[in-house]
């Protein structure tokens, strides 16, 4: 009894009023054998988050992303590989104009970003008008002109810091967003000291409370927002495992969680013992098994059909928890 008053309490503190989930606490979802399911509001519909995971393919339309650079800046191509990407099972399409690698010293105008993203965007939809489509920026410049190209969501990898107009325009817009962690700039990220292991969680904790509550306070309603805990975007490369370890301690939020692990370089250190620019998919398969049974809604993913394939089968694992013998 005392156990469950005090997670009531921690609750109440940090959830600040969610309808969809009454204990998002690690606890509480593990117990139940299942995620917490939301409504997410996106711009002119919703989605269901928590019964299954949805997959987010990748389109960058960049000349120098981390992974795959150049492949898709042409718009036919990128408009061509986002089709497949729904073919394949793909729920949602992140479009991006920027890459965010680390070191990046150079920002990418909002000007250049709309010339490459938004015919892709509006190529996709002309062919297939039902898709939801997100845009990955972090200039409300081009998250406006997306969305009055028909996006549904914003991703901004920097949790609505970065430009002081993106959090009045998705007030406004009451469209779906994703609200990423991420700590300092790319071009500050190879120099950044390290943080000791045991505070890396807590500092992402503490963080993503204080930006989402800005957030709710703006003006963005809390069934609008996703979070994610960022990996890459500011971490050394053995940071991002306790985050993905700890990925269920994120509930506490009281928010549906996005994991974006895909072909980031600190799974490929781990599974060959170097730091190579794109991680081998059975690593990617792996960080995308682990959130998911953690309780992510959606992973975001550059390979959606063996991503999907991963998610079928850890969602049935999730699925089965509910039967395990309890462990209090």
């Amino acid at each position: 009894m005392e156990r469950r008053k005090e997670r009531k309490k921690q609750g109440d503190s940090t959830q600040r009023g969610n309808e969809h989930c009454a204990d998002c606490s690690a606890d509480a979802v593990y117990n139940r054998g299942m995620r917490p399911i939301f409504e997410w509001k996106l711009r002119s519909r919703s989605l269901r988050l928590g019964e299954r995971t949805l997959i987010m393919g990748v389109i960058n339309v960049t000349p120098d992303s981390f992974s795959d650079g150049g492949e898709f800046l042409d718009c036919g191509l990128a408009v061509e590989h986002a089709l497949e990407l729904l073919e394949e099972g793909a729920d949602i399409l992140d479009v991006g104009g920027e890459s965010t690698r680390p070191g990046k010293k150079d920002p990418v105008s909002a000007e250049e970003e709309k010339r490459r993203a938004l015919p892709v965007i509006e190529g996709i939809l002309r062919q297939a008008p039902k898709a939801i489509v997100s845009i990955d920026t972090y200039k409300a410049e081009t998250a406006g002109a997306a969305l009055a190209a028909g996006t549904e969501i914003v991703n901004d990898v920097s949790g609505f810091s970065w430009d002081e107009g993106m959090l009045v325009l998705l007030a406004a817009q009451h469209c779906g967003c994703v609200l990423m962690h991420t700590r300092g700039h790319p071009e500050e990220w190879p120099n950044q000291p390290p943080l000791p292991q045991d505070e890396v969680v807590p500092k992402v904790l503490r963080e993503l409370q204080r930006l989402s509550d800005r957030a709710v306070g703006g003006g963005i309603a809390r069934e609008r927002i996703v979070l994610d805990p960022g990996f890459g975007f500011g971490k050394r490369l053995d940071e991002n495992f306790p985050v993905l370890a700890c990925f269920g301690e994120l509930h506490r939020l009281g928010f549906p969680l996005l994991s974006g692990t895909s072909r980031k370089s600190f799974i490929g250190k781990a599974a060959t013992g170097s730091r190579t620019l794109s991680a081998p998919l059975a690593g990617t398969l792996a960080t995308v098994t682990a959130a998911i049974l953690q309780g992510a809604h959606i992973v975001r993913v550059h390979d959606v059909r063996p991503a999907l394939e991963a998610a079928k089968v850890a969602d049935t694992i999730l699925h089965a928890q509910k039967n395990c013998p309890s462990s209090a």
